[in-house]
């Protein structure tokens, strides 16, 4: 049982890698999965037909709408939605809210998935993911959803556009982040790819080599948000490596025993709607739960799109649903 401890600081820490050693452990190679949709969709705009030189008429015709753009246009909501089959959902976002600012995203919205059968599934979502939100009832980038409604607004949007609603939500931000990760004394983060970027205080750069490298919290800030020399899409690899590290570092930590302290420990780094009963209830489903074979899937091309809207020149992702909701009905469990 003591893998709840792990799952349990997950909820609370692994939201947290997105506001962009001892000894190691042997870590095993995750499992990542690909999942190629049948069809991608594009974006394209409906032509003015050719006309033929209007009759004349005693007064001139209305002008001709303008089309309105596919990619503004309300989508229907879900027709299938997708069931969880027993499963719980928590959805771990992290906001890169700053002191003396109101104003925030949620860079980091990663969807962790206990199945009935105590396998874990983690699902990245892009934080650009342009999705209808209904109770705006209008399009936004879905880092959006959690600022302008809450967890409520949130589900809501998931639902509409995907199918699927959360259980359960955790959200930190970069000082509650940093501050979990040094008082576990620091993370053993399995890099797969070298990283070299910009970052404070190093004037020709920071690298990151491949391999298990240690990383205090500042540092496990920094290798989840930079992103000056790679994608979006290479940061939603490095938060789930780093959502995997702080899991073999609690294992190391007996920390079962210390839930209800660490509960309290941690709650004010935090905000959700799980409880430390809801947390205790977990303990049957998370006792065969093995961190080294985390499935782990990201929204990236081909299941999205790029888009510039015309109006206002901001670059977005557009969702290929039908290919979305396959690569999540594959992270629940089911037929994808």
């Amino acid at each position: 049982m003591r893998f709840l401890s792990l799952c349990f600081i997950c909820l609370f820490f692994l939201s947290a890698c997105s506001f962009s050693t001892y000894t190691p452990l042997p870590l095993a190679t995750p499992v990542w999965v690909t999942v190629t949709p049948a069809t991608v969709q594009t974006v394209t705009r409906t032509p003015f037909e050719p006309q033929d030189p209007p009759t004349p008429t005693p007064s001139p015709l209305p002008p001709t709408p303008t089309p309105v753009p596919t990619a503004t246009r309300p989508p229907a909501p879900t027709a299938a939605p997708i069931s969880s089959s027993g499963s719980i959902s928590i959805l771990l976002l992290g906001s890169d809210q700053r002191p003396g600012r109101g104003d925030f995203r949620t860079d980091v919205f990663l969807l962790l998935i206990i199945r009935p059968d105590s396998s874990l599934a983690l699902v990245s979502f892009p934080r650009d993911l342009y999705v209808y939100m209904p109770a705006l009832g209008k399009k936004e980038r879905i880092n959006a959803a959690y600022e302008f409604g809450g967890f409520s607004l949130v589900s809501q949007t998931l639902q509409y556009n995907f199918g699927f609603r959360p259980d359960y939500f955790v959200l930190t931000n970069f000082s509650g982040f940093r501050s979990i990760v040094d008082s576990l004394g620091g993370i053993d983060v399995q890099v797969g790819k070298e990283l070299t970027d910009a970052r404070s205080g190093y004037p020709d750069g920071y690298t990151v080599p491949v391999g298990i490298i240690h990383m205090d919290g500042e540092t496990a800030l920094w290798y989840v948000r930079s992103r000056k020399t790679t994608s979006d899409f290479d940061r939603l690899r490095r938060a789930q490596e780093v959502i995997i590290a702080i899991g073999q570092k609690l294992l190391t930590l007996q920390g079962l025993t210390r839930i209800p302290e660490l509960y309290q420990t941690y709650k004010a780094s935090v905000v959700t709607n799980l409880t430390l009963e809801d947390v205790l209830t977990l303990a049957p489903r998370l006792q065969g739960v093995n961190p080294n074979q985390v499935e782990r899937y990201a929204i990236t091309p081909p299941l999205v799109t790029n888009w510039n809207d015309p109006v206002d020149g901001r670059f977005l992702l557009l969702p290929n649903i039908p290919g979305i909701q396959s690569l999540l009905r594959q992270a629940f469990g089911l037929n994808p």
